[in-house]
């Protein structure tokens, strides 16, 4: 398993060089780690692989917490959906927040900060697709909601992350989420998974959040 994943990450590494050629980008990997043990994970560490994403606080404080503090180099980020109760506790865990999507969480999040004395690096989710089951800032509304993060709460806010609908349009989504960013003056951009990661990176993401590619599939939870 240790084994296999090292080889799975070293082939998207490689694949990636390949598809950037011309590309001054140069993404980070987040391994998606949800449902898996440290035990499965820390192979990966070993090897020098730092960057990991959860999708909930309780289990990313349960798994990483110890182990965060003996290596500083591990970069943890949260990509699923923050409920405001959890906010203090996943601005003391993580490093990165790929989930901010309302007014009331960045100003929760901005008090934890001030509490922790820590300072985050935030993604704004967008609702690229306008889906009703889906979390996220509609497109219409993310200026506005940039520029109350920045300059009213003062938030670290670096970027973009989008999960577009599975309707077989992500090039359409990446390069519309891509285009926005840019207008926007941000730097990063959070997109991309394993099954699109290849297109994502023609549209310039700086962070891709690779599980079953590196993982392999997750374990079906009764």
């Amino acid at each position: 398993m240790a084994h296999e994943s090292i080889n799975k990450l070293n082939s998207i590494q490689e694949n990636i060089k390949k598809l950037n050629i011309g590309n001054n980008v140069n993404p980070e990997i987040i391994c998606i780690s949800k449902t898996f043990s440290i035990s499965q994970i820390k192979p990966l560490i070993d090897h020098g692989h730092f960057h990991f994403g959860e999708n909930k606080v309780q289990e990313a404080d349960n798994k990483w917490n110890e182990i965060k503090k003996n290596n500083k180099n591990l970069k943890l980020h949260m990509v699923g959906k923050l409920q405001t109760n959890k906010a203090k506790k996943a601005v003391e865990l993580f490093d990165f927040i790929h989930s901010l999507d309302s007014i009331k969480l960045a100003n929760v999040l901005k008090k934890s900060e001030k509490e922790l004395k820590k300072n985050l690096s935030y993604f704004i989710q967008i609702n690229i697709g306008n889906e009703s089951q889906k979390a996220g800032i509609s497109p219409n509304n993310v200026k506005d909601f940039l520029k109350y993060c920045l300059h009213e709460i003062n938030l670290n806010v670096i970027g973009l992350m989008v999960l577009p609908p599975n309707d077989g349009k992500a090039k359409q989504y990446f390069e519309e989420t891509s285009k926005l960013n840019f207008d926007l003056g941000l730097k990063h951009l959070s997109m991309g998974m394993s099954g699109d990661y290849e297109i994502a990176l023609k549209f310039k993401s700086t962070f891709l959040r690779i599980g079953s590619g590196i993982l392999g599939p997750r374990a079906l939870k009764n």
